[in-house]
């Protein structure tokens, strides 16, 4: 993952020139090598202990690529040594340890911000757009189906709960996003279906319940082989007046109650403009050009911890459905 949060520095001008790489860390000293060579960064301070190389470059931020598990150490270890982070997602492994990273940044004075890159493309932006026009009158329900066959082998074959904490959390996060509401309950099936090359949790169901009567549905799988979804899932909102369908890459279709007498009065299409600024749809050089902006003007990034904790207890209030049997109320 590193690979890509460096190809998207290099891929925009401002990034590239306001941003230095003076460090990596890893805890194979050859990985963090390899990295260097293939980006130019021979310069670049390498090591496997954070707090040393933090002191040794002074750097100003880090950029936390690590494996859910190591999150917590990896950020608190930045913010306590005085570095703004941007974290992969999940932003914590626990809701628990997410709570504390938001309080260690406040007390800190530092921002933590969670890469969800997945809420800055062009098609998550024109849903939003689309909802805040009022076109198919009031938001009623949001329903996602995600469906791949990824064999990454690695890490996250070996996870407990590997699409609700690994994937489901960019559904999540761009539903939340697009809906503008707060979430309130879930109810979720999780299971591990026959012909899973996962350890757990390769599917799951869930229904949510948002402030405002709107429910967001998700139903995925990350072990379903024949024709897949995209990655960005499929999509339909639900209004008072009306639909819109997107297949998750180009197509959109929009409509509206139509005039037709009858059981089934027809439909009417309409517009979907695009995205209202083209700088927001990059994914990672988005998020990161939000982020960076943040440290100098002060305002708080969109994925701010403290706002993206919400994300995060969707997944985990999701994982204690599927463990308990019950609807679980979300707190955050």
């Amino acid at each position: 993952m590193s690979k890509g949060w460096l190809r998207a520095i290099a891929s925009n001008p401002l990034l590239a020139d306001s941003i230095t790489i003076v460090g990596l860390v890893d805890l194979n000293r050859e990985t963090a090598e390899k990295l260097a060579a293939e980006f130019g960064l021979e310069g670049a301070v390498i090591g496997s202990d954070l707090s040393d190389v933090i002191a040794a470059t002074k750097a100003d931020l880090v950029f936390d690529v690590v494996i859910p598990a190591a999150r917590y150490d990896v950020v608190s270890t930045a913010l306590k040594a005085g570095c703004h982070v941007l974290s992969e997602k999940p932003m914590a492994a626990s809701l628990a340890e997410g709570a504390a990273l938001v309080d260690l940044a406040a007390e800190t004075g530092r921002i933590h911000a969670v890469i969800q890159n997945r809420r800055f493309i062009s098609g998550v932006r024109r849903l939003r757009r689309f909802v805040e026009s009022g076109a198919i009158g009031e938001l009623t329900g949001i329903h996602c189906d995600f469906f791949l066959a990824p064999h990454f082998g690695g890490f996250r074959e070996e996870m407990e709960n590997v699409l609700l904490l690994d994937m489901a959390i960019h559904t999540f996060d761009a539903a939340r996003y697009v809906a503008d509401r707060k979430p309130l309950a879930v109810y979720c099936v999780e299971r591990n279906p026959k012909g899973s090359w996962y350890r757990h949790g390769a599917s799951a169901n869930a229904i949510f319940e948002f402030s405002d009567d709107i429910v967001f549905t998700y139903r995925g799988s990350w072990c379903a082989e024949g024709e897949r979804t995209s990655w960005e899932s499929q999509w339909r909102l639900v209004g008072s007046k009306g639909m819109l369908t997107w297949d998750g890459e180009e197509s959109f279709k929009a409509t509206i109650a139509g005039e037709e007498p009858g059981l089934l009065r027809g439909q009417a299409s309409v517009n979907v403009p695009g995205p209202e600024h083209d700088e927001e749809t990059h994914g990672h050089a988005s998020v990161i050009a939000d982020f960076i902006a943040a440290i100098g003007t002060g305002k708080q990034p969109e994925t701010v911890n403290s706002d993206n904790i919400r994300s995060l207890a969707m997944v985990f209030g999701a994982i204690e459905s599927a463990k308990t049997g019950r609807r679980v109320e979300i707190s955050a």
